[in-house]
């Protein structure tokens, strides 16, 4: 058995070849092409009378929840990172995002699950209608200082918010996961989390970023959940703070989830596993229950059976 101090040294290794990467990364791959999303959604033609999901790339989801517009941790441009006059330091995408900014329907509420670049990109979040409504962690809503959205809600753990839209209302709840909050290094007041939507006694769990926890489970007192929308990348060597896509299946079923919608793969190099890996070892944790996979590629449409 490894020595702890050998350990620690074999992590710091890791870190240390990871932010090596993230230098090149951001300096250096600007030639690079981004592959096209696998497909293109086209939520003009959705359904308001039912519950319509699109996956745009890494953790941002498009919902159509019987009329109320939802968009999950948007970042809809090339790279998320540190945003200088001109120009993003940070990891560009390896695909395109399924929609652009101006190719969406007016949203009703911006659901932000934590701070990190990659899933609160300033540059994506000024570009929404002032009149969007924002739920977003604790200690976070400094950042939308500047964003022209004035309409900000902080939830904490257990906290709920009920929201009022012209189609019609919806409870969002936050819920605790295994994640960290920081932006940057020391800022780590800043809260992180899931998120529970309910409306019309249909629910969906939206995951946000985690590692292995029984936060899940505790959701099945809150009634059936239709789909949960979870994480399945950057676990190597991020294992203590992101989920493989065994727990991300483990977890949803924890919840009683009917639906298992993976994102947070196939979009950002963020870690080191294998491109396909994530969607390839999710697909083999649900082998026996293949139907339960809402959907597999960037773009792709999901329709909840009613």
């Amino acid at each position: 058995m490894k020595d702890r101090s050998s350990q620690t040294g074999f992590r710091n290794s890791r870190v240390r070849r990871w932010t090596a990467y993230l230098w090149r990364e951001s300096i250096f791959e600007s030639w690079r092409p981004i592959a096209p999303a696998f497909t293109k959604p086209h939520p003009a033609k959705w359904d308001d009378g039912q519950i319509t999901m699109a996956w745009l790339g890494h953790a941002t989801v498009l919902i159509n929840f019987f009329g109320v517009k939802i968009i999950t941790d948007p970042a809809l441009f090339s790279r998320v990172g540190v945003r200088l006059p001109g120009l993003t330091l940070g990891p560009k995408r390896l695909t395109a995002p399924a929609l652009t900014v101006r190719e969406l329907p007016p949203l009703d509420i911006v659901l932000l699950s934590h701070a990190h670049f990659d899933h609160f990109d300033l540059r994506t979040l000024r570009r929404f209608d002032h009149s969007t409504r924002v739920i977003t962690a604790t200690g976070t809503s400094d950042l939308l200082q500047g964003t022209g959205l004035p309409d900000v809600t902080e939830l904490g753990w257990g906290e709920s918010s009920a929201i009022r839209t012209s189609a019609g209302d919806i409870k969002i709840t936050a819920f605790r996961v295994q994640h960290w909050g920081a932006r940057m290094q020391h800022d780590d007041h800043r809260g992180y989390n899931g998120y529970l939507l309910e409306r019309n006694g249909r629910r969906i769990v939206f995951g946000g970023d985690t590692a292995m926890t029984d936060a899940f489970g505790e959701l099945r007192n809150r009634g059936p959940i239709d789909v949960a929308v979870m994480s399945i990348g950057c676990y190597n060597p991020w294992i203590r703070t992101h989920c493989t896509p065994e727990q991300a299946v483990e977890m949803a079923t924890d919840a009683g989830a009917e639906f298992i919608l993976p994102i947070h793969h196939q979009t950002f190099r963020l870690s080191f596993e294998p491109f396909r890996e994530p969607i390839e070892r999710f697909e083999a944790a649900l082998k026996r229950a293949p139907e339960r996979i809402a959907l597999r590629e960037i773009g792709e449409t999901f329709v909840l059976p009613m």
